[in-house]
């Protein structure tokens, strides 16, 4: 396991300060290494936001109680592309699945935009960030496609940190703790804002342009991202191709995930939850 670098905690930014814009190298680096001393960063995440944390126990536990969930719910990782085929175990893959053919499927879906997967785990992923499933150990990645220059502030994070993944989960309150739904996530800074910019060592690195990043992904809505998985056993499907399950339905309709699956030669199983469609937040 990676051992975090830490350093003294550093504030976020005080109202009437220059806006931190992503893609702007400067403000990218610095908050890198706020976020490497212990920040929480809200950042633009190709068509919406998201929150980013380091990786370790404590971290993730405040920010779960941040957004207002139990403190031990497991977490999401992120990595930028150069690192996602080391999250996985590729020896524990169900029949008919295999490293090459998953990561055609990886690229093709990060090719177009954000998106979720659910794997077996590499051994060296944290207990904290996988969940067991099917009796398998998975890890849940979360990514903003290849075009997102959150990718380079996620690089940045990971040199800061010294770690090979981050902690990321969706910008929004979350209700768990009382039993109700989450609220769907911001795609404008300034809802963000209101909601996290009075909590303590919480900072945002903005969109540069909220309008242009929502037209640059124009087959996704701007909200939490839709989730493959590919560590249980599912039966082929009706023309005998092994299959992947949709475990959440969310930025990218499923009509179009099963286009994309069916033109790799595979088939898409539906989860039960996943047949209803998050919401879209509403300003």
């Amino acid at each position: 396991m990676t051992t975090i670098k830490t350093g003294h905690p550093v504030p976020a930014p005080r109202s009437g300060r220059q806006r931190p814009l992503l893609g702007d190298l400067a403000a990218q680096a610095l908050l890198a290494d706020w976020l490497a001393a212990g920040t929480v960063v809200g950042h633009g995440f190709a068509n919406f936001y998201a929150i980013t944390s380091r990786p370790d126990v404590e971290t993730v536990r405040r920010v779960n109680l941040m957004k207002g969930r139990p403190p031990e719910q497991p977490g999401s990782v992120t990595v930028p592309p150069s690192a996602v085929s080391e999250l996985f175990d590729w020896n524990a893959l169900p029949a008919g699945l295999t490293r090459r053919r998953l990561l055609t499927v990886i690229d093709t879906f990060y090719g177009l935009g954000p998106f979720g997967f659910r794997g077996p785990a590499a051994p060296h992923i944290p207990d904290h960030l996988t969940v067991t499933q099917a009796g398998v150990r998975t890890v849940q990645l979360i990514a903003p496609g290849y075009a997102c220059p959150s990718n380079a502030f996620l690089a940045r994070c990971l040199d800061a940190t010294g770690a090979d993944l981050l902690y990321i989960t969706s910008a929004n309150r979350s209700h768990h703790a009382e039993g109700a739904e989450d609220t769907p996530a911001h795609y404008k800074a300034t809802g963000l804002q209101a909601e996290f910019g009075p909590v303590s060592g919480f900072a945002l690195l903005e969109h540069p342009d909220e309008a242009a990043a929502r037209a640059a992904y124009p087959r996704f809505d701007p909200m939490s991202t839709s989730i493959l998985s590919f560590h249980r056993e599912t039966p082929p499907d009706h023309l005998g191709r092994p299959a992947l399950t949709l475990e959440r339905h969310g930025s990218l309709p499923t009509d179009d995930v099963r286009a994309l699956l069916d033109d790799l030669g595979l088939g898409c199983v539906v989860a039960a939850h996943a047949k209803n469609r998050l919401p879209l937040r509403s300003y």
